[in-house]
């Protein structure tokens, strides 16, 4: 599958370096560009800034980026591939659904909460100052530039939790009355309002009992309505079968 930033509409994606020196090049402007725009967020931060670190003109910068809000983007989308990478290469599949949906939730809080906050504010703040960009005229037409971007960014990151809803679905484990939007927007909700409190209130969380909690919490209202009386059958079944065998 292509990365987010592979996939990004023409106007947002990268010039592609011609040597080896430029990727090496394009590698530390986006690193540093990263920390950058995570510790100012996007308004504050600025290319002469990013230029500065490197010890490069700012005219460089824009050698490989058309602006700041391109470097921005691909920021974004090159952070997104690294969480979307540990989520697919380390979901435990021979797991129990809900087991791997504990994985999800642990791996997103994880890389979100404790390695990414400042890069979770720039994109939370950044998502909804779009969405009131998109009310007046002076911002419509910055959002509709950047508004289909985002929309690919978070439909490619959210795919392997919407993946795991649909194999839950096909194997009886995960309600289908519902649609998977819905649930998916179930499982992102609480964890993006853990976010807010950690960036707003400065809480800290215990990843690991948090993901237990939260899963805990969500699991009943995705699993299927009579899945508990199910599994309750079935653990009956199993005793029965081992007291005859006895």
């Amino acid at each position: 599958m292509r990365p987010v930033s592979a996939i990004l509409p023409a106007s947002t994606a990268r010039r592609a370096p011609v040597s080896a020196k430029a990727e090496q090049r394009v590698r530390d402007i986006l690193r540093v560009g990263r920390s950058v725009f995570a510790q100012r967020g996007y308004e504050k931060a600025t290319t002469t800034e990013i230029a500065k670190q490197l010890g490069i003109s700012e005219a460089t910068v824009f050698t490989y980026f058309r602006g700041k809000r391109e470097l921005c983007m691909r920021v974004i989308a090159d952070w997104y591939d690294e969480i979307i990478a540990a989520i697919e290469g380390g979901l435990p599949r021979e797991a129990s659904v809900r087991e791997q949906l504990e994985f999800v939730v642990h791996t997103h809080l994880r890389l979100f909460l404790i390695q990414g906050t400042g890069l979770c504010e720039l994109v939370l703040s950044e998502g909804r100052k779009r969405e009131a960009d998109m009310t007046n005229a002076k911002g419509a037409e910055q959002g509709a530039e950047f508004g289909e971007a985002f929309i690919e960014l978070q439909r490619r990151y959210t795919a392997p939790l919407m993946d795991l809803l649909s194999r839950g679905q096909a194997l009886g484990q995960v309600r289908q009355d519902i649609p998977l939007r819905m649930l998916r927007s179930l499982v992102f909700g609480p964890m993006e309002h853990m976010l807010w409190e950690v960036i707003i209130a400065g809480r800290q969380i215990d990843v690991d009992q948090s993901a237990r909690d939260l899963v805990a919490l969500l699991w009943p209202a995705l699993q299927t309505p009579d899945a508990e009386l199910q599994a309750l059958r079935r653990l009956r079944s199993e005793i029965q079968t081992a007291l005859q065998g006895s």
